[in-house]
């Protein structure tokens, strides 16, 4: 299993392994007659089993690209050009690198899609052959989705009058964050949880790797082990909502198993891990059905009144993970951090120089004109006296 020192957007050193991923198998088991026909294996415990290794990497982001506008599926046509594609950035990142070649070097690549372009920020980025996004777009019930958000054009909905801005990256603080502390940066980057959205809720891959889980149940409890940070989402089974206010990471999820269907209600989401502006009053409900040998069904409903007008959400199929997961060390070999808090220091040190010296400068300055001012009056001659004086 290969590893690599990831820097990503120029935020926290880690270390990761990169996973193997599914193929698009699972597009090809039949599509909605066997959804139908399909009855999920029972566990020890009489429970549909769901349990083992899945991913969810895809090409198909989670909001739709304008140029599809509120066309759900891509054409047959445009499927076999867009694997192609991914599959030959593959085998062009693959390629060996020059080993003399500068830091700051890129791969070229006949087909990069855009998004790539940030991994690693502006430090020199990593080639195909670290990314692991996925190469198939995303099948549900055998359809090749355009977006795994289903509302008419696959964007976020219209947010009601008077409700608060969805906060910029970073929590609303500009940039990646503020550079005062460790605290104000942000927790994937601090390696808290992943960047992204693997550990939800609402889950969803983060477009560049380790997009990979594991699904562990007991007769009370339903575990989902997330590959990117090491993350832990604790769902329990016919249980009620903590109500003494505390917001722990990922919320408070309690399940309950309706036939084939886990459906999980998740309240208490911290501020921190808001969606799309929405937290304190959000509640996201999910449902994972087996619907295939290699199909997961994985669909999601967000509610939060005070942002939405009416409750929306998304779907796709998690695929089985040709492998299995292993400890995402975030903290290995973490230099990121001290480094981007020390060069913050030192530009904000450097300012206030630089701000010191032209205020010394600008005071001689006034001072060297006052005194050129005083000797020229000295020097004027002395005004004639007028007649009759």
């Amino acid at each position: 299993m290969k590893r690599a020192a990831i820097l990503f957007l120029g935020t926290a050193l880690c270390v990761a392994p990169l996973a193997l991923t599914a193929t698009a198998a699972s597009a090809a088991e039949p599509a909605k007659a066997a959804k139908a026909a399909y009855k999920a294996p029972r566990n020890a415990f009489g429970q549909p089993d769901i349990a083992g290794f899945w991913t969810n990497n895809t090409m198909t982001p989670m909001t739709r690209r304008a140029q599809y506008g509120d066309r759900l599926v891509f054409t047959p046509e445009e499927v076999k050009k867009m694997e192609a594609q991914a599959e030959q950035e593959v085998e062009e990142g693959n390629q060996p690198t020059d080993p003399n070649a500068p830091a700051e070097a890129r791969r070229e690549s006949s087909n990069l899609r855009p998004e790539f372009a940030a991994a690693g920020g502006d430090v020199g980025g990593y080639d195909r052959g670290w990314l692991d996004p996925g190469h198939s777009v995303m099948r549900v019930n055998g359809e090749p989705r355009t977006s795994l958000l289903t509302t008419p054009n696959g964007q976020f909905p219209p947010r009601k009058q008077g409700a608060p801005p969805v906060p910029g990256f970073g929590g609303g603080r500009g940039g990646m964050g503020s550079f005062d502390s460790y605290e104000t940066r942000s927790m994937g980057e601090r390696c808290i949880i992943g960047f992204g959205r693997n550990g939800g809720p609402p889950m969803f891959p983060n477009g560049f790797y380790n997009n990979n889980y594991e699904f562990i149940q007991t007769p009370d409890t339903v575990v989902i082990q997330v590959e990117m940070n090491h993350d832990l989402r604790v769902i329990r089974l016919n249980a009620k909502h903590r109500t003494d206010g505390v917001r722990p990471y990922f919320g408070d999820s309690i399940g309950w198993w309706e036939g084939d269907t886990l459906v999980v209600e998740t309240t208490n989401i911290p501020k921190s891990q808001q969606f799309a502006g929405s937290w304190e009053n959000l509640k996201v409900t999910e449902r994972f059905t087996r619907v295939g040998k290699s199909r997961l069904h994985y669909q999601f409903t967000v509610d939060d009144p005070t942002i939405w007008e009416k409750p929306w959400g998304g779907e796709y199929e998690f695929a089985p993970l040709a492998g299995r997961i292993f400890e995402y060390a975030c903290h290995e070999g973490n230099y990121a951090l001290p480094g981007i808090l020390g060069g913050a220091r030192a530009e904000e040190q450097a300012a206030a120089e630089a701000a010191a010296e032209k205020a010394k400068a600008e005071a001689g300055a006034a001072k060297a004109g006052g005194k050129a001012k005083g000797k020229k009056a000295e020097a004027a001659p002395a005004k004639a006296p007028a007649a009759g004086e």
